[in-house]
């Protein structure tokens, strides 16, 4: 047995981390977790429900008060020593994403990842500071930021241990008590963050951890003593988590979906930006990321000659078992996503709203048995069609063809999406132009750096609303209190 196996048999056996120590409870059943490489049984992950989730509510509560008034310098000590932790152990991390959903070693490194936004924000530990107001006659008026008490954190499940550094991390630095749900079908990265934060010295009760689908969400979004909820998903699944939060008049952060446009204009360099479109809109995560560029929009005068570039990169992607250092693009993350996404392309050649220049099918010989689908992108695509406007999350690129600045804004304006943008050009004027007109979160201009815990990540329209990263993302976890003194 591997050292990840051992792992993952180990966190599933152990279940939830509620309050001071772990629970299979499993009032929610039991779901049946498969490696996403061969398609073999992994473990039967036990699932929270209403009780579970009560459970860890009230654990979160029970720690609260202490939590926020442990000494500023003792909770940064504690995060410090967890970001340590998780830079330690991130090569079993990596090993272990690699089995919960299919996310190759060489392309993604959670452990690394999440420990750099741990630590960032336990520099915020100490720097959230108050305001004076300045008043007319006698007294004194200040405003100071307080947590928010009980924080519900649901993760995402194409990056759980990254996921919990981006929520986790800025609520507990601010001094909440966090329940995290990370979901039925990658559960693991999360788990394994849980255990680091115990090590660490995390006191029991202030992290605690709910494996569960729909029924522990909504538990948790509905319990009145959990202050906010953030959500990392689907805008589907976003607008049951506002009806339940509706109850309670429960504040959201909510991080969505995307169908972010990418813009080559004739000036760039195409060699960069063809490599770039394919190495992140389709072989990063397979295409399952929510601000990947996975609609491209190619000027026409370099058109043909991008398209040659994107199905020599499409054809060279190294595809295979995400455990290997050589793997660029392993499998999408179980049987049901890669039946849907191969449904989406057969409708899509079906309709002839694009034309399949490579990929297409679910890849064979030594990879049949996992979940792979074959590098896939369709050129002249209609910019109204499925293909341009829906999110597939999977390795799927749209081409689509433009002529003027003006055009081209427009169409990648014309979406309920406005999460990511991105554009290849050599004119520094157009860079800027560009990006004040585009209606999205984050734009990159002749590039794709990693997201920074320094910088605020989140989406315009339905892609969401409130941000991760940066003094924004620990904002969100503190709300105003206004104190007037009189004199």
């Amino acid at each position: 047995m591997t050292e990840a196996a051992g792992t993952i048999e180990r966190l599933a056996d152990q279940g939830h981390l509620i309050g001071e120590g772990w629970s299979a409870g499993d009032s929610a059943g039991r779901y049946e977790h498969h490696d996403p490489n061969t398609g073999q049984l992994q473990a039967a992950v036990p699932l929270a429900g209403a009780k579970e989730v009560d459970a860890a509510v009230t654990a979160a509560a029970a720690a609260s008060a202490g939590w926020r008034a442990m000494p500023l310098e003792e909770r940064a000590a504690i995060l410090h020593r967890l970001a340590d932790l998780l830079v330690e152990h991130d090569d079993t991390s990596a090993a272990l994403n690699a089995r919960d959903n299919g996310t190759p070693i060489s392309t993604m490194r959670p452990g690394l990842y999440a420990a750099g936004w741990v630590r960032y924000y336990a520099g915020w530990v100490d720097k959230l500071t108050g305001t004076v107001v300045p008043i007319s006659g006698g007294g004194l008026d200040y405003v100071l930021p307080e947590p928010y008490g009980v924080i519900g954190a649901i993760v995402p499940w194409n990056g759980p241990m990254m996921g919990m550094g981006q929520k986790v991390a800025p609520a507990l630095a601010a001094g909440n008590t966090v329940v995290a749900k990370p979901p039925e079908i990658a559960p693991f990265g999360a788990l394994r963050f849980a255990e680091l934060a115990l090590d660490a010295g995390l006191p029991p009760g202030v992290l605690n951890v709910v494996t569960g689908g729909a029924d522990a969400g909504q538990a948790l979004v509905r319990d009145p003593r959990v202050g906010k909820v953030s959500f990392t998903g689907g805008r589907l699944t976003a607008r049951e988590v506002m009806i339940g939060a509706a109850e309670t008049l429960k504040p959201l952060a909510l991080e969505l979906g995307g169908k972010s446009a990418n813009i080559v204009f004739a000036d760039a360099d195409l060699d960069v930006a063809a490599s770039l479109a394919v190495l992140f809109g389709v072989g990063l995560l397979s295409g399952q990321g929510c601000a990947l560029p996975t609609r491209l929009y190619v000027q026409d005068d370099v058109y043909d000659e991008v398209v040659q570039r994107l199905i020599a990169q499409a054809e060279s992607l190294a595809v295979g078992d995400p455990s290997d250092p050589a793997t660029f693009m392993g499998p999408v993350v179980h049987e049901r996503a890669c039946e849907r996404i191969l449904g989406t392309i057969e409708r899509a050649k079906s309709e002839g709203s694009g034309r399949l220049l490579t990929g297409g099918e679910r890849l064979g010989g030594d990879l049949a048995s996992g979940y792979y689908v074959s590098p896939t992108i369709f050129g002249d695509v209609e910019h109204g069609s499925d293909l341009a406007t829906n999110e597939i999350f999977g390795p799927v690129l749209s081409v689509l063809r433009f002529s003027t600045e003006e055009e081209v804004v427009a169409k990648a304006n014309d979406s309920d999406f406005g999460l990511g943008a991105y554009l290849h050009t050599r004119d520094a004027s157009r860079v800027h132009r560009v990006a004040a007109a585009l209606q999205a979160g984050m734009v990159i201009a002749n590039g794709l750096p990693g997201m920074s815990p320094g910088a605020p990540f989140g989406g315009y329209k339905q892609s969401g609303f409130g941000r991760e990263g940066g003094k924004w993302g620990i904002e969100e976890f503190v709300q105003p209190k206004n104190v007037f003194i009189a004199g």
